[in-house]
């Protein structure tokens, strides 16, 4: 029952992802249509990427939702994906704890536990005599004649949240930029902060005009909304700006 680690992959994206995206925000000021914007090909990378920006920065984003990204994460906790699933504008297929057996169950460990020796003992402690009594449960569940899914799906009533997941997750680039607004928050908890810097990492990668300056949502804002208890300080505060703005 080993510690895990989270590992994002890109599984998939949009073909032509910038130039679809092109093509759909050209068609909004065009009397052309779509197709024959995109079919015609005639603008460079460089200038579709600009033109993009351009309209990203200016809020058009509907454009974006045209082009979607599918990425493979494992080494993430249900306690992530409990949050994860709460983005309601995607897709997930998360593996089942019904029809998985976890007999030798990974787990995700938190910073402030891993750098306390005393704590990460006990934590561990913890893991195994879960870990055990799943086991347990599961050999009698096995004595009574069951089988599969039958002794999987109520033993793992004892699992604890810390219990390592796998999940597959589609989201549009336009819910992709909420999401980093909401999760790269420093007010984010630690593990879905990771796992959002780590996809916007490949998000910019592969659409710079798109995600370049995608974020955490102060970054647009200019100020902190998170009000003066829970503000990291990197902006000012939204009462600040806006009682400037009023003299």
């Amino acid at each position: 029952m080993p510690q895990t680690q989270l590992r994002v992959t890109l599984i998939d994206m949009s073909d032509n992802a910038l130039a679809l995206i092109y093509a759909a925000c050209r068609q909004c000021y065009s009397a052309k249509s779509a197709a024959a914007i995109f079919a015609a090909g005639k603008d460079d990378p460089r200038t579709m990427e600009e033109f993009v920006a351009k309209v990203v920065a200016s809020g058009h984003e509907s454009p974006l939702e045209h082009v979607k990204f599918t990425f493979a994460i494992e080494g993430v906790s249900r306690a992530l994906t409990h949050q994860l699933v709460r983005h309601r504008m995607a897709s997930y297929s998360q593996q089942s704890q019904r029809y998985v057996k976890a007999d030798d169950f990974d787990y995700i460990i938190p910073p402030s536990i891993e750098q306390d020796p005393a704590m990460k003992k006990e934590y561990i402690a913890v893991m195994e005599t879960v870990q055990d009594g799943y086991n347990s449960l599961v050999g009698k569940f096995e004595k009574q004649g069951k089988k599969g899914e039958a002794v999987s799906q109520d033993a793992r009533f004892v699992l604890p949240q810390g219990a390592a997941t796998k999940i597959v997750v589609t989201m549009n680039c336009r819910e992709l930029i909420h999401f980093f607004k909401e999760r790269c928050c420093s007010r984010a908890q630690w593990e879905i902060r990771a796992l959002a810097n780590e996809i916007l990492a490949i998000c910019r990668k592969k659409l710079p005009g798109v995600f370049s300056g995608s974020g955490e949502k102060c970054k647009g804002l200019q100020y902190c909304p998170e009000g003066n208890m829970f503000s990291c300080g990197k902006y000012p505060l939204k009462e600040e700006v806006f009682s400037s703005c009023k003299k």
